[in-house]
């Protein structure tokens, strides 16, 4: 788990940075600024999903940090 969730983040990166460099050169013309914003959708629902299921499988604990700190 701690390889995965930072590479899901480098890759969730990734694809808002292609998303932003083809609004600014694609200037509406193509759907490969949607197809990036909708893949980095995805790998947000994905890695939320795997982390629930790593979670309720007990390979991550939760600390729970306390109130009032």
């Amino acid at each position: 788990m701690h390889i995965i969730v930072p590479i899901a983040f480098a890759l969730i990166i990734a694809s808002m940075i292609s998303a932003l460099y083809f609004m600014m050169h694609d200037k509406g013309k193509t759907k490969r600024m949607v197809w990036s914003l909708a893949t980095r959708v995805g790998l947000s629902i994905s890695l939320f999903l795997l982390i629930l299921f790593a979670h309720w499988m007990g390979w991550i604990q939760s600390t729970g940090i306390p109130y009032g700190r």
